[in-house]
């Protein structure tokens, strides 16, 4: 598949299948993540993989629980709508974490490091782009608390769940969603 082709055609899945998805596809999809740039090639993420069931619910749980605290915190009405079940009938989620001591000469910086964070997206990226065109589907998922999430996989304190991937075969269409035009969104300096 033409990268062009996926990167058009790509829609994040909320309704999976719980078809399970080979490991030879999962060893293609972090093998992708793994081309994507970082700074000074440090390559700072790390995947873990998880098909069992029970750390699924617990996921769930604490990502159930967090959009409970942003509907209270925000306001924000469609998170009283937004239904994380989906952590469950992925029949893969991928956690993809970053090690902010990997950031290269972003460490130097007074703000801290977040070069690592940028490379972790780019593997999330290489990633979503791998699963469409291996005719599975995905999603980007961030609603999770990372101190939870750290005791729920036994994540290093000093490292980061960057995202979470969800990852199998669609259980019907994917919702189209407009882009804006590349046109308002972009400035040229000639």
């Amino acid at each position: 598949m033409d990268v062009f082709t996926a990167m058009k055609e790509r829609r994040s899945c909320r309704n999976f299948s719980e078809e399970p998805v080979g490991d030879d596809l999962i060893a293609r999809i972090l093998e992708a993540g793994t081309w994507a740039p970082s700074p000074l090639n440090t390559q700072p993420w790390e995947f873990i993989v998880i098909m069992n069931r029970e750390i699924k619910e617990k996921i769930f749980i604490e990502a159930d629980r967090c959009r409970q605290w942003g509907l209270e915190t925000s306001g924000w009405k469609w998170l009283g709508k937004y239904s994380v079940d989906f952590l469950k009938s992925a029949p893969v989620l991928i956690v993809v974490v970053g090690d902010p001591r990997k950031s290269g000469l972003d460490t130097l910086q007074e703000e801290g490091s977040v070069a690592y964070q940028h490379a972790c997206a780019a593997a999330i990226q290489n990633m979503h782009l791998a699963t469409h065109a291996l005719g599975l589907s995905s999603l980007w998922f961030t609603l999770f608390d990372r101190k939870a999430l750290r005791g729920i996989l036994d994540i290093e304190a000093e490292k980061f769940p960057v995202g979470l991937v969800c990852i199998g075969k669609p259980e019907g269409e994917s919702m189209q969603v407009p882009r804006k035009d590349v046109e308002k969104k972009t400035r040229y300096l000639r």
